[in-house]
């Protein structure tokens, strides 16, 4: 089991860097462990991945008819998501964009938000290849917020290569710039975060709206950011930062 969590973290970091050769090598070793019956079969997924990526049709295929074996049975909507998401993969065409909001619709249910935010990303990247690129900046943005939120640096970076190949603006984040803020920017950033308008904001902290809006500005030039929407990614939970300290 050990040695299959091995393969495992490898193929999920390979697909993540688009490493898909090495990721379909990672994820054939540890999902060729038939004693092992736990871990092994969340090697199906990144398997699927990897194989389509580098071409192995057959191999996709079959692997998701494994994985089917365990996912339908269980039908739960992890499983009937992952399973969605691997047959639009398997499928392409017009048929696999069924399969891609089923996939949303499921995960979206769930807590797995790693699973959910890569069916975002895949889906984002089969309609800017379909030349949909209208309708692929909100998944593909979707999912590099969520990615960036979680830590998940590879397929963050591989999030907003998309992004940036689908034409949309991005602005690399720094890392830790939201200690760069002011006790008093902190603070105007979490009360706009937690969606406060800016007079509001001024009310609670005896401000007016344009010094506000001032300090936004500020925030924004530091974070790397252009909008409130982003700040969700930007800044940490308050409890989070609460659990660190």
């Amino acid at each position: 089991m050990g040695l299959t969590m091995v393969e495992h973290a490898k193929a999920v970091l390979y697909n993540g860097l688009g490493r898909y050769a090495q990721a379909c090598e990672a994820a054939r070793s540890g999902a060729g462990q038939p004693s092992e019956l736990g871990m092994s079969n969340w090697l199906l997924p990144e398997l699927v991945e990897a194989a389509v990526r580098t071409g192995q049709h057959t191999l996709a295929e079959d692997t998701r008819a494994r994985l089917e074996q365990t996912t339908t049975p269980s039908a739960t909507d992890w499983a009937l998501g992952i399973q969605q998401r691997c047959n639009a993969l398997v499928t392409g065409g017009d048929q696999a964009e069924g399969h891609y909001l089923a996939a949303i619709g499921h995960l979206g249910r769930t807590r797995m938000r790693t699973e959910h935010a890569r069916a975002h990303l895949l889906f984002g990247e089969w309609l800017r290849r379909e030349r949909r690129r209208t309708e692929a900046v909100e998944h593909l943005r979707t999912a590099h917020n969520m990615f960036v939120e979680m830590g998940m640096e590879a397929f963050a970076q591989r999030a907003r290569r998309e992004r940036r190949a689908n034409g949309d603006t991005v602005h690399k984040r720094r890392t830790g710039s939201h200690d760069e803020l002011t006790p008093q920017e902190a603070q105007i950033a979490q009360l706009a975060r937690a969606g406060l308008t800016n007079p509001e904001i001024g009310g609670q902290l005896f401000l007016s709206r344009r010094t506000v809006e001032w300090h936004l500005k500020k925030i924004f030039t530091k974070l790397a950011i252009s909008s409130r929407q982003e700040l969700h990614s930007a800044l940490p939970d308050r409890d989070q930062r609460m659990t660190t300290a």
